[in-house]
């Protein structure tokens, strides 16, 4: 029965095609002592991902906040966000907010059952990212909200079949925990110097905390023996994991970036990793990166997050963000009724679906990529002089050069 069921999630996942990465590097593995953290969203090609703010705010007692499926009560007071965002649904791919936490989202597979109700791992998300001051406090989050609600619902626009579950890397300036989950089922790790999660369970053994039951649940499924053979992410999914992973897998290749890298990570390096082609992290297709993160977290000063709003980030320009928002271009929180082909993602996706296309256009591309490397460099180094300035407004002149920029890239 359990050979069965692995036989039908790895249908289910190879036909969903949904594949996403997300990077950490904690201040024992960065050149400056910073945290960083990097992600690509891999999402239907067409589905436009906007990079968008929701200001603080105060909410009335017995407000009910209405997510992508499903209405929750609303939370007292609610953080200043910046999300990278599908058009169509309330949560967010990966976002941070105003006290510098940052959280990414993976699509995961496992035994558990699949549900068309609940909250989206993307709403989760955006609820840890409202709700929070810290990585830890955000964890926490998202896992009471999970026991409370569930997770689940269509992930897709207009199609409800496409589920999945959902794991997280989130971080902030001091820490990062990797948060595993399968339906109301969770296991959390703490990040000690470098992390990646792709689509699959990572955490093996118990975690460093874990539901209550989750041990005696996965015996009494059949999952696992007994309380020693217990490993969550072979237990869970119904299949070996090894610690091992090939370094052609998109897995395999993340942790190897960073392992790699140690002591030598920056925001720019985290960008070239988020376009690494050789294993698909910047993927191409009827799914791609419709969306890419790199946060610079600081501890004392002010940290830099940077969004394609646009897909494919070997053919991105990355647009830094500080808070406080005001003076900076992003459009409003979602969801939204219909696409607006005004959006600089639908202008930009206009432009390189025709010269993503490396055997007719390969000069054209050829062209296009070193025209935004040399601009992505100059942005990099105009950041790099400012990022130590207490002068705010002198930060947020870089975000408006980048879109201009961004915008003559695809004049």
């Amino acid at each position: 029965m359990i050979c069965e069921l692995i036989i039908i999630l790895t249908n289910i996942f190879i036909k969903s095609g949904n594949m996403c990465d997300t990077f950490v590097a904690l201040g024992n593995s960065t050149e400056d002592g910073s945290v960083i953290f990097g992600k690509n969203s891999d999402r239907p090609n067409n589905e436009v991902q906007l990079i968008t703010h929701s200001p603080k705010m105060k909410h009335s007692k017995g407000e009910m906040l209405r997510c992508t499926h499903l209405s929750i009560p609303q939370a007292k007071e609610t953080a200043e966000i910046i999300l990278s965002q599908p058009w169509w649904m309330w949560g967010a791919e990966m976002g941070v907010n105003e006290f510098n936490v940052v959280i990414g989202n993976e699509a995961v597979y496992s035994l558990e059952p699949l549900r068309n109700v609940g909250l989206l791992g993307m709403d989760l998300l955006r609820l840890g990212l409202e709700r929070s001051k810290n990585a830890k406090d955000a964890t926490h989050t998202i896992i009471n909200l999970l026991e409370e609600f569930g997770q689940g619902g269509g992930c897709a626009h207009n199609d409800s079949s496409w589920l999945y579950h959902n794991s997280f890397l989130i971080a902030d300036p001091k820490d990062a925990y990797v948060l595993e989950t399968a339906d109301k089922w969770w296991i959390a790790e703490k990040v000690r110097d470098v992390r990646s999660i792709s689509n699959g369970f990572s955490i093996s053994g118990k975690g460093d905390f874990r539901r209550e039951g989750i041990i005696q649940h996965a015996i009494d499924m059949g999952y696992c023996k007994d309380d020693d053979s217990f490993d969550f992410a072979s237990s869970f999914s119904g299949m070996h994991v090894s610690n091992i992973l090939s370094p052609h897998s998109r897995a395999g290749k993340s942790a190897l970036l960073l392992e790699n890298n140690k002591n030598k990570i920056t925001p720019a390096l985290m960008m070239d990793f988020l376009r690494e082609h050789d294993a698909g992290i910047c993927m191409h297709g009827s799914f791609e990166s419709t969306g890419s993160q790199v946060s610079h977290l600081c501890k004392g000063t002010s940290s830099i997050h940077w969004f394609t709003g646009s897909a494919l980030p070997c053919l991105s320009l990355y647009k830094p963000f500080i808070f406080p928002l005001e003076g900076q271009l992003v459009y409003k929180s979602g969801p939204y009724k219909s696409i607006i082909p005004e959006w600089y993602w639908c202008q930009h996706h206009e432009k390189i679906k025709f010269i993503d296309d490396h055997d007719r256009y390969v000069k054209e591309l050829y062209n296009y990529q070193n025209k935004m490397i040399r601009m992505v460099n100059q942005a990099i180094s105009a950041n790099n002089n400012l990022i130590n300035t207490t002068n705010i407004n002198r930060l947020k002149e870089l975000n408006l050069k980048a879109w201009e920029i961004s915008r003559k890239m695809i004049a």
